[in-house]
């Protein structure tokens, strides 16, 4: 609802997200990979920024900003570097380090410490460092950072920046509370409604078709567009059930002791289906008893009394215990079908049942559970034996093999891809789609430098894995002018029918603002466009299904008998909006839209305090940026075409 309001007033959604520097890692880890942690330099390199006699270097930055990269282009598969730069990505991984190195140093000025216990704490939590028996594993943790270049001092200082960080931030984004008079404000902005018209100036292609030399001067200023982005080239080697699939077929004595242990699983029982009414009151819980054994149905008589049945179907006395209570399994494991039970004490309440239906299950002798043993089995131990396969792949990797070595020992077979982009597809077969099974394969090599010893990467539940390394990089190739001449062509003159769709909507701008009416200021111009057309909505129209429409963005951003052009929407032209008239909204009638909106304020309030509170802090520890280093940062990621 308020999407527009968060953006006017540059809202923080998620604060310990966007303050803690090793948040990347610590997802990557949690995620139970750690391709998010390429090698870095750590917390050497030329710095780009410092507070106090502490400094945040380019290698760092660089490396976050990488991270991050990966991680955008789950959702925008084509993004680049020198897009994220461009948006602002890397600004905002620099401010974000600026911001929690700032906090930290406060923090400790102020007399706070975060204990090794503390940071030992967070680390066990994270699967990714979990042994065979499921707890932290040291070497497990020690074997994946060395992986990628870290050591435990670099892993538990960034811990701890991270951790003070809430310490200070947390209290502050849970501050939400909003006062009436400013939900009131804000929820009436949402009801001012506003009427005009708008008139639409179509780009159409004019004049004479492009030179050559007009073709190739637009292929040099716009070059790239027409280069492909990286690629990479990746060897890796799969292990999956398909590699152990003649060491996992269970023996008979196997199959036999499954059965043993899930006996009362494959035993005979007593199946009940159940109606049940749980009642908090004991006499009103009787009153019910008796009125359905008196012959009303107990569902009928539960919905008169305000009360909800539920059911349960086919299941024994325990199965009932575990959803109910033991007393009340019981009673009703005691009754025939049909009968009535309760009031009967239950975990909340009283309960009144009736058993709907008994069955007597046979259960299943080991022959007839073989087959199903023998699956379960078979799962269980091709995932132990991908497992150790895993195991000793990784302790070769701790050793600093390469993947040829790795699948030499290990008896696998290696593959060599393509040069691939970031999302998997081959430009050089761009109706090839990209292949689903290889997303984490190509996400670990983009994560890597040429150089990095391969990693690990999962590739299923059944604990199938793939062993990735980054062969090649492939850099950003400009696509040759002969073989780009119809796009360049295209877009030239698609630019072209732009700005003069452009030029005929400031035209009509001025007119308008001159005095002329909107109707007649088209027709004078002589722009072949469709008739004028009314436009009316309130602002809270602005923004549906999360998208801000910009058209009534650019609608409330007027003053009152104005006009302004805009693009429109589809790129096919461009709109020129007038507005007439100005209605403004009054909430006090609506008291659901304030509370929702006192609501919707809450939940950015809090942020918005914990950044500003931020930016306190690091102007009060002095916090300097070196706009030289930024600069060359900037240029070094996007290999110089940065603007």
């Amino acid at each position: 609802m308020l999407t527009f309001f968060r953006g006017i007033i540059h809202s923080k959604v998620g604060v310990i997200v966007t303050f803690g520097v090793l948040i990347v890692i610590a997802l990557a880890f949690a995620a139970g990979d750690v391709t998010g942690l390429a090698s870095s330099t750590g917390l050497v390199g030329h710095p780009i920024a410092s507070v106090g006699g502490e400094s945040v270097t380019a290698a760092d930055v660089r490396q976050q900003a990488r991270d991050e990269l990966t991680q955008a282009r789950q959702e925008q598969p084509t993004l680049d570097m020198a897009q994220f730069v461009q948006l602002g990505g890397l600004d905002a991984v620099i401010n974000r380090n600026v911001s929690a190195l700032a906090l930290e140093t406060f923090g400790r000025d102020q007399g706070m410490r975060v204990s090794r216990a503390l940071i030992g704490s967070e680390l066990k939590a994270i699967p990714a460092f979990a042994g065979a028996t499921g707890q932290f594993d040291q070497q497990a943790y020690e074997r994946l950072i060395a992986q990628r270049g870290f050591t435990d001092a670099q892993v538990q200082a960034q811990f701890a920046r991270q951790i003070m960080v809430q310490f200070l931030t947390q209290p502050t984004i849970g501050a939400h509370q909003v006062p009436q008079q400013l939900a009131l404000t804000y929820a009436s902005l949402l009801l001012e409604r506003r009427t005009g018209q708008v008139a639409f100036v179509p780009a159409a292609p004019t004049g004479a078709a492009p030179s050559d030399a007009e073709v190739q001067q637009w292929y040099q200023r716009n070059i790239a567009r027409y280069t492909t982005p990286e690629r990479r080239v990746i060897r890796y080697a799969v292990v999956g059930p398909q590699q152990v699939a003649g060491q996992v077929t269970p023996s008979d004595a196997e199959v036999q002791k499954a059965y043993d242990a899930a006996r009362s699983t494959y035993a005979p029982k007593t199946l009940r289906d159940v109606t049940l009414v749980t009642v908090l009151d004991e006499k009103a819980a009787g009153a019910l008893a008796a009125k359905v054994k008196a012959g009303t149905p107990l569902a009928a008589a539960a919905r008169a009394a305000g009360l909800e049945p539920r059911s349960i179907t086919g299941v024994d006395q325990g199965a009932l215990a575990s959803q109910t209570s033991p007393a009340v399994a019981q009673a009703i494991a005691a009754a025939a079908s049909g009968a009535v039970v309760g009031p009967v004490r239950g975990a909340i309440g009283f309960v009144v049942a009736r058993v709907d239906k008994v069955t007597q299950d046979p259960g299943k002798t080991l022959a007839q559970a073989r087959d199903e043993l023998v699956t379960q089995l078979r799962a269980s131990k091709t995932k132990a034996a991908i497992g150790a396969i895993r195991d000793k792949v990784d302790d070769s990797l701790a050793d600093n093999a390469n993947i040829s070595e790795v699948v030499n020992d290990q008896k696998l077979s290696a593959q060599s891809t393509p040069a691939l982009l970031q999302n998997g597809t081959n430009p050089d077969q761009p109706q090839t789609p990209a292949d689903p099974g290889m997303t984490p394969i190509v996400a670990a090599a983009f994560a890597a430098e040429e150089g990095d010893t391969p990693t690990t990467v999962n590739l299923g539940e059944d604990g199938s894995f793939a062993v990735v390394a980054l062969d090649r990089v492939v850099q950003p190739t400009p696509v040759p002018l002969a073989a780009a001449r119809a796009r360049v062509v295209a877009d030239l003159t698609a630019d072209r029918a732009a700005k003069a769709a452009q030029q005929a909507a400031s035209a009509l701008v001025t007119r308008v603002n001159a005095g002329a009416a909107l109707p007649a200021a088209l027709s004078a111009a002589g722009v072949k466009a469709p008739p004028v057309q009314p436009i009316s909505a309130s602002r809270g129209e602005i923004t549906a299904r999360g998208q801000v429409n910009p058209v009534l963005a650019a609608l409330f951003g007027m003053a009152s008998g104005s006009a302004r052009a805009v693009p429109s929407p589809d790129g096919k032209g461009w709109l020129v909006l007038k507005l007439d008239q100005v209605v403004p909204g009054d909430a006090r009638k609506q008291p659901p839209l304030i509370q929702a909106t006192r609501v919707d304020l809450g939940r950015a309030i809090g942020p918005e305090y914990a950044q500003q509170f931020a930016n306190a802090v690091a102007k009060l520890q002095g916090a300097k940026r070196f706009d030289d280093a930024i600069a060359q940062l900037k240029q070094d990621l996007v290999g110089g075409g940065a603007q």
